[in-house]
């Protein structure tokens, strides 16, 4: 198999667009007098080569915190026995206070999630209250039903933390404080928030490393990984950072011919013995089969010389055709006179006719 590539950015490329999309974002602050205190989110846009087959989820650590100080968390807790709901909130801020952790700014035992938030609109209104949700590990898998679509679809589904850690504030200021990526096998983009815009730019770009980093390493990816990089703002363009060169299509498809399975392999390898030994057949019937070859050429060249060419003599086309007399109809043959019997007919009577006129008229003295 092939190792990955490193994906190596240009330091001073990045900078810059940090900086134009942070001026850019200033700017259209200073028009929309509503947008003066808020943070906005900046985000990384990645483009791979290829779909994933498998959908992951992988947690980016950033050096500098990508939340502000004001995004508010919310942390649901294991029913501790022997307890009641609030003795679990009282125990769990006690833990929290203890390790140093202050950035939680409500916890949320599981029964009482099941009882008071059982409504849909106080799930809608608990969504909106907070920027982010964290659980405890042991009640990871029980959230969801409990909790509805919308925070899968507004992306706050809670992240998961273990309480009985050891280091505890460690671990839940790298998971607050860090992102987390999403890579689907529906489509070859996904997108991560790295930054807001109160940094400054060395930090975002730090955090901008850092996440590249982190993804080539644990993107279950054979080859060259990433293709474009983009970094934009809710509002802004997105502004290329990364573009790969199209030498690492050479190394995927290598890649692709050594992730064969065992089966694929056999499958080629039994094609190939098969043409190399209908090439050899060929090559010991060589001389036979040229001998033949020569034989048949003669034979077609002495039959076509044999072959006369007919001439081709031209034929005479009538310029008229003769019209065809059409048939008597059989009105027409009852009024048309028998030539002989007519004739003399009209003589007969005619002399009738005249000896009749001579009798009636009277001689004139």
């Amino acid at each position: 198999m092939a190792d990955k590539i490193e994906v190596v950015l240009d330091r001073s490329q990045v900078k810059k667009a940090v900086q134009a999309l942070q001026a850019f974002l200033k700017t259209k602050s200073t028009r929309d007098s509503l947008f003066l205190d808020e943070t906005q989110p900046i985000s990384l846009l990645f483009t791979l080569w290829k779909i994933p087959k498998k959908a992951q989820t992988i947690r980016i650590p950033l050096p500098h915190g990508q939340r502000p100080d004001t995004d508010e968390v919310c942390l649901f807790t294991k029913d501790e026995p022997n307890m009641t709901s609030e003795q679990t909130q009282r125990f769990y801020k006690k833990l929290l206070e203890e390790n140093g952790v202050k950035n939680i700014s409500e916890i949320i035992p599981y029964k009482v999630l099941k009882t008071e938030y059982k409504p849909y609109e106080a799930k809608r209104r608990l969504l909106g209250n907070f920027d982010m949700f964290l659980s405890d590990d042991r009640i990871r898998r029980l959230l969801p039903s409990h909790l509805g679509k919308h925070f899968y679809q507004r992306k706050k589904e809670p992240l998961c933390v273990n309480l009985q850690s050891k280091h505890l504030a460690r671990d839940i200021k790298s998971v607050i404080q860090g992102t987390s990526l999403k890579v689907t096998n529906k489509g070859c983009c996904c997108m991560a928030h790295v930054a807001h815009s109160s940094m400054t730019a060395d930090e975002v770009t730090e955090n901008i490393e850092a996440a590249v980093q982190t993804l080539v390493a644990k993107l279950r990816m054979k080859g060259p990984v990433l293709k474009l990089i983009h970094l934009k703002s809710q509002t802004s363009v997105a502004l290329p950072i990364y573009n790969s060169d199209l030498s690492h299509l050479s190394v995927m498809a290598q890649a692709d011919k050594n992730a064969q399975t065992p089966k694929e392999k056999e499958g080629a390898a039994k094609k190939k013995k098969k043409t190399k030994d209908t090439k050899q057949t060929d090559t010991t019937a060589d001389g036979k089969g040229e001998e033949k070859v020569i034989k048949k050429k003669a034979e077609e060249e002495e039959e076509e010389e044999e072959d006369e060419i007919p001439q081709l003599v031209p034929i005479e086309t009538q310029s008229k055709k003769p019209k065809l007399e059409k048939p008597l109809k059989k009105k027409q043959l009852k009024k048309a006179p028998k030539p002989a019997a007519a004739k003399k007919g009209t003589k007969a009577q005619r002399g009738k006719m005249e000896s009749r006129v001579k009798r009636k008229v009277p001689k004139v003295k």
